[in-house]
């Protein structure tokens, strides 16, 4: 019997999406060898390749490169999908994930559609991503991209998994740097990681959405029986209560919840005029 193990069956079924009859006789015929074995069920089913169009790709990585400019600094951030973390962990994808993001920056693209058209060597991103999407056997997709730019940039990183790269990613942009600045851009970067906010301020909460949660507490303060001449203080209360959820200026720091994320950063010195929020899946 050939030298291999059910985990590496399960390993190579995971890159290959191949059946468990396939990978079997694949490992069989290599002798244990995965890569060998990879190769055989690739040779094996290459017609099979366009049924991951539909495959989902919901794991992956999140990568963001800072560069300085002539007004400050500019950041661009990635997110590059694949079907299984077997893959996303494997170091022909995290080296493609960097390649895709200098691309990406190098030739300024605030999205997608712009980042895959980029050149990558004598090719595209796109091209780039289709062959590593052949090589590994896996459908690959590069999720979202986001580029911003600002007097001062401050990144974090997040592992969601110790084996995995990270999988969440924010920029925070400050009017501002700064010892204390920086500081406190840190402390919000982790913040908005950890807490998701949607909404920079109450103004950018569309106003279809705002109406919506005022007459959803309106309802639900009448299911309660709430009297009628309390309603407009109650609702607007109610009201007050989801941009504090949602809306990162209004948001109690992770770090320290006797402060707002405003307030601790207007005692910095600083003024925060933006974010960006990567997860991987969302």
């Amino acid at each position: 019997m050939a030298n291999y193990t059910i985990q590496d069956i399960k390993d190579l079924r995971a890159l290959t999406g191949a059946g468990m009859t396939d990978v079997k006789k694949a490992l069989d015929e290599a002798d244990g060898d995965q890569q060998k074995a990879v190769e055989l069920i690739r040779k094996r089913g290459l017609a099979k390749a366009a049924k991951r169009e539909g495959n989902a790709t919901s794991e992956g990585l999140v990568a963001v490169k800072v560069e300085d400019t002539a007004a400050g600094q500019v950041a661009t951030l990635i997110e590059l999908n694949a079907e299984t973390d077997f893959v996303v962990k494997n170091e022909k994808f995290t080296s493609l994930a960097a390649d895709v993001l200098e691309a990406t920056a190098a030739a300024g693209a605030a999205d997608a559609a712009s980042a895959l058209a980029a050149p990558y060597g004598d090719a595209t991103v796109a091209d780039a991503i289709a062959a590593a999407a052949g090589t590994l056997g896996e459908k690959i997709v590069l999720a979202r991209v986001a580029r911003v730019e600002g007097p001062s940039i401050t990144t974090y990183l997040h592992r969601t998994a110790k084996d995995l790269p990270p999988s969440i990613g924010v920029v925070v942009v400050m009017n501002s740097a700064g010892e204390a600045v920086d500081s406190a851009a840190k402390d919000v970067a982790q913040h908005v990681a950890a807490m998701a906010p949607k909404y920079l301020t109450r103004e950018d909460v569309p106003a279809d959405i705002v109406a919506k949660e005022r007459e959803i507490a309106r309802d639900l303060s009448i299911a309660e029986g709430k009297p009628e001449a309390a309603l407009p203080k109650i609702v607007e209360g109610r009201l007050n209560g989801f941009f504090k959820e949602n809306v990162l200026l209004e948001q109690p720091l992770a770090k320290d919840t006797k402060v707002t994320v405003a307030k601790h950063v207007e005692a910095a010195g600083g003024q925060l005029t933006g974010f960006v929020r990567f997860r991987v899946g969302n």
